[in-house]
């Protein structure tokens, strides 16, 4: 199942963009009369579930996938058929079969998260589904709830994961953006504010550049995130690791409620771009930083 979060970022909600990315299999032979012959033939009694449960005879349904590595489950998930969904994780509590990957990595939890089902997200992990597996863009279920901006699923995760919290929430995904720097770039102040009231670390750099997420939100010019970080306490005078303090992005950019919050909370030795000039080349350095970093983000609308 072709089911890649990147290539549905900018879509909002359920609507119709959505609908048309969720049934987008990329299997051709799969047909929905198919899937529901899968699911009607899986759909056992409770006792006879109960029965089989540990026999060969139950084996196949968990073992069986598509040519994408999707299990029944997945499909489950991605279709919302979330009565056959319920039945196979009620049989498979604790089971590794709540944790198969497909080719993109990406377990039940983490389409969940995708399709926004936060009932089913919280059934998956009373269940046993792992929070901490990353997909092939090493996010865990967490990341993407933070990349979407979905706050049911966010409650949910971190409702039922305060065991993991700390380690799901600070480590990076392979474009070194943790939950924090995730719900930055996108925008989303309330999951920013749920993240650090949570223990976040509201200064946590990203590994590849060392900004943080006031830097990324200068970079992004959100005067609003800006002001609410600094309320959180965001430090200031953080240096990425090109020498450069969130004010230092302010220069370019016609932003003066960014400038003006800045400013003043600035040391006065970070006040100017390092070697106090402001010529072109330093200018143009900042720009290259900026396309080379985020030549991959693609924003909503």
């Amino acid at each position: 199942m072709d089911y890649n979060l990147d290539s549905m970022e900018g879509k909002q909600g359920k609507g119709a963009h959505l609908q048309d990315e969720r049934f987008d299999s990329g299997l051709d032979s799969l047909k929905e009369d198919e899937l529901v012959s899968d699911f009607e033939d899986f759909s056992l009694s409770s006792q006879t579930a109960r029965d089989k449960l540990h026999t060969e005879e139950c084996e196949p349904w968990r073992t069986a996938s598509t040519e994408d590595g999707d299990t029944l489950l997945h499909l489950a998930v991605i279709h919302e058929a979330s009565e056959q969904a319920a039945q196979m994780i009620k049989l498979s509590h604790k089971h590794p079969f709540l944790n198969f990957q497909n080719h993109q990595r990406q377990t039940a939890l983490h389409l969940a998260v995708i399709t926004e089902q936060p009932a089913l997200v919280d059934r998956l992990l009373k269940a046993g589904a792992d929070p901490l597996l990353v997909d092939n863009s090493g996010n865990t279920a967490l990341h993407i709830a933070c990349k979407r901006g979905s706050l049911a699923c966010f409650g949910v995760i971190t409702q039922n994961c305060q065991r993991h919290l700390a380690a799901v929430a600070s480590f990076p995904n392979y474009s070194g953006h943790n939950c924090l720097h995730l719900a930055s770039i996108n925008g989303y102040i309330s999951l920013v504010e749920s993240l650090v009231q949570l223990g976040a670390d509201i200064n946590a750099q990203e590994p590849c550049s060392g900004r943080t997420a006031l830097h990324l939100a200068v970079d992004l010019e959100n005067p609003t995130l800006v002001s609410r970080l600094l309320e959180l306490g965001a430090n200031v005078n953080c240096l990425n690791y090109g020498g450069f303090a969130p004010y230092h992005l302010t220069y370019g950019r016609q932003n003066e409620a960014i400038r003006s919050q800045l400013y003043d909370r600035t040391a006065q030795e970070l006040r100017e771009l390092p070697d106090s000039e402001t010529d072109e080349s330093d200018m143009e350095e900042l720009d290259l930083l900026d396309e080379e970093l985020y030549d991959d983000i693609k924003f909503g609308k």
